[in-house]
């Protein structure tokens, strides 16, 4: 295998990991740091992802988790054709690699998770089971968004 996404650099043996990949439309825009802003922005979410994540603010503290920052979907850095989104919390840590293929037309979104003890097995038993329904409803969003 010649490339890794830089979402598994930090996290190489996660707990979780899953990938997502969609065609890159015609005339959509090649930067990846615009595709991650595109996928993680609230203002154009799926409305039941936005509801999802409000419940997952209200419960969190249940678990003694803090809620999620504002910031904590914002791009990190770019390497080569990848942006990198990454937060680190008391349950787990997250790492999201955004990739877009120019030459494949294909647009990836690599996410790996290291949990951290029983707060983050808790947590994550049901987001495990949702995960891919939510990044690949997020990610088609931003697909149809950035096709105009």
């Amino acid at each position: 295998m010649t490339h890794w996404s830089i979402a598994l650099r930090d996290v190489p043996a996660p707990d979780h990991a899953d990938a997502v990949i969609v065609t890159l439309p015609p005339g959509a825009p090649t930067d990846p740091a615009v595709w991650a802003r595109e996928i993680f922005s609230l203002a154009t979410m799926p409305r039941w992802v936005l509801a999802a994540l409000a419940l997952r603010q209200a419960l969190v503290p249940v678990l003694r988790i803090p809620p999620a920052p504002r910031a904590a979907f914002a791009v990190d850095e770019v390497v080569g054709g990848e942006a990198l989104v990454a937060h680190d919390d008391v349950h787990l840590d997250f790492r999201c690699g955004v990739a877009v293929d120019a030459d494949a037309r294909l647009v990836r979104v690599t996410t790996t998770v290291r949990l951290h003890g029983w707060r983050g097995r808790v947590y994550f038993a049901p987001v495990r089971l949702l995960h891919p329904v939510v990044v690949t409803a997020m990610l088609r969003r931003a697909r149809r968004r950035l096709s105009r």
